[in-house]
This record gives C-alpha cells, sequence and structure tokens, in this order.
C-alpha cells in the first residue's frame, strides 16, 4: 500500500511538472489590495489545489463528522446496552464441571 501511494505522489508531481513547464506565460493576478505576478502553470496549479483543499474541508464538515460523532453515540449506546451493571458484582467464568 505504501509503494502504491508513493506512486500516485510521484505520477501526481508529474503532472504539476508538466503543467507548470507547459505554460509559462507570465501572468498578473490583481486581488485589489496587492498584486501578484506569477506564471500560468503556478496559477493553475495553485487554483486546482486550493479547490481540492475547500472540497475537501466542505466534505469533511457536512458529512464526515456529522458520521462520526452519530457513529460514537450509536457505540456508547449499544456498549451500555451489552454490559448492564449487576448489584453482585462480576461473576466468575463458568467452569462446566
Amino acid at each position: 500500500m505504501t509503494i502504491l501511494r508513493l506512486l500516485v505522489l510521484v505520477a501526481f508531481l508529474a503532472a504539476g511538472l508538466v503543467v507548470g513547464s507547459l505554460n509559462p506565460q507570465r501572468i498578473v493576478l490583481d486581488f485589489g489590495v496587492a498584486a501578484v505576478v506569477t506564471t500560468t502553470g503556478v496559477a493553475v496549479m495553485v487554483a486546482l489545489l486550493a479547490g481540492v483543499l475547500l472540497g475537501g474541508g466542505i466534505v469533511m464538515a457536512t458529512t464526515v463528522l456529522p458520521l462520526r460523532a452519530r457513529l460514537r453515540r450509536a457505540h456508547r449506546a449499544a456498549t451500555a446496552v451489552a454490559a448492564p451493571t449487576s448489584p453482585e458484582g462480576p461473576r466468575p467464568p463458568y467452569q462446566g464441571t
């Protein structure tokens, strides 16, 4: 599994290098209060990275965290039902004699 992750990482790094090298034109990004001079390839890669991070954060906040909370409540309820407390205390295991 680690080798597969490493190969995917290298593939995406290579794709980023190709996009960056095939788009060397200079552009100016004007944000109103500041301007950034960069190449088209870098701007595309930063926009893709920002989209992935924002999309992942939105999915995490709207889906994963509520499901984890629901799973935690269900697990807590299941362990409370599965292990009732008895007034005598725990019993020794059955010996079969």
